[in-house]
């Protein structure tokens, strides 16, 4: 389970979240939905240590972390860029093990074992040496998840999944998420689409702009 209390998030004189609660359990897909400005990207990128936090608690595992201008920096959450963020001058293989080899200073054939059982099972084991440029949108929301599920998080989190794809590969990318709930994965879901959001989620959290 995953406890937020009294979250606060300003930027300059603007408050983003103000003394904010929520609790989010296990093995469920919560979507966070509203429209832009409204700070869910922000709240999905604090959870995942690449934004600071002004205050808050944190209760994960039942472990509390009591935060105060710092980051939480746990590695709970794989984050799925909304872009992908994919080098384009690397490989699919080399993107999944490019970061493990070089900041967690993994092993280089344990990386390449590893990367190579995500793409596996993503079914993506045909792509290792392809480069990003040849891939579809699919494709590379499938390669973006294998790379955040290389630090093993508790959590995987994606900033709008679908908004740069048709509603074909929306609906791919809809069940590749039920898909993964039914694997036992604990997913955080950022997206301003209503219908997306009741087909996948368990619990919806509404996200507006403040005034």
């Amino acid at each position: 389970m995953l406890e937020i209390k009294n979250l606060t998030k300003k930027f300059g004189d603007k408050i983003i979240f103000d003394q904010f609660n929520f609790t989010f359990n296990d093995n469920e897909v919560l979507v966070i939905l509203g429209p832009s400005g409204g700070g869910k990207t922000t709240l999905l990128r604090m959870l995942a240590g690449l934004e600071k936090i002004d205050e808050a608690t944190i209760i994960f595992n039942n472990e509390s972390y009591d935060l105060k201008n710092e980051s939480f920096d746990k590695n709970i959450l794989g984050f799925v860029f909304q872009d992908f963020q994919l080098f384009p001058h690397k490989t699919v293989l080399e993107n999944l093990t490019l970061s493990p080899i070089y900041t967690q200073k993994m092993n280089k054939i344990k990386a390449i074992d590893k990367a190579r059982e995500a793409l596996e099972r993503l079914d993506l084991s045909d792509f290792e040496n392809a480069y990003p440029y040849s891939l579809s949108g699919g494709q590379k929301q499938r390669v973006a998840l294998a790379r955040a599920m290389m630090i093993d998080p508790e959590i995987i989190g994606y900033d709008e999944p679908t908004s740069a794809l048709d509603t074909e590969l929306r609906d791919q990318v809809a069940d590749m998420i039920i898909e993964n709930k039914m694997l036992g994965m604990t997913q955080i879901v950022v997206t301003h689409d209503p219908i997306f959001a009741e087909k996948i989620a368990d619990q919806i959290l509404k996200v507006n702009p403040r005034d």
